[in-house]
């Protein structure tokens, strides 16, 4: 989702996310609650019309990810994709990787640049 969601009294108590770094979204509830029943200036809540784009959806940062497990994957990186290497990789394996993508000028999604 492209906007982050707070739960419900969240900016009051502590523990329900608002100082954390990932607010928890949990629907609201109660027989009072003026964010289940969509008032206004209220926290918006998620809903089918909030949904990305068909043409978004899937696409990180505008390019399709694809995963990388072995040397042979690389070549099916394009311009139009970015590579994200396999947590499963190990470290000397990860280098050789690497090395060889920045030969070809591939992206990384979750590789930081050195």
């Amino acid at each position: 989702m492209s906007k982050k969601f707070p739960r419900q009294e969240s900016t009051r108590h502590i523990k329900l996310g608002s100082r954390k770094s990932k607010i928890t979204w949990r629907r609201p509830t109660g027989r009072h609650s003026k964010m289940r029943r969509k008032r206004r200036n209220y926290p918006a809540s998620p809903h089918i019309g909030r949904r990305t784009p068909n043409k978004e959806s899937g696409l990180i940062s505008g390019l399709t990810p694809i995963l990388i497990y072995n040397m042979k994957d690389l070549s099916k990186c394009d311009k139009t994709t970015a590579a994200v290497i396999s947590a499963r990789i190990g470290a000397k394996k990860r280098i050789e990787i690497i090395k060889q993508a920045k030969e070809k000028q591939i992206k990384f999604l979750n590789v930081k640049e050195i």
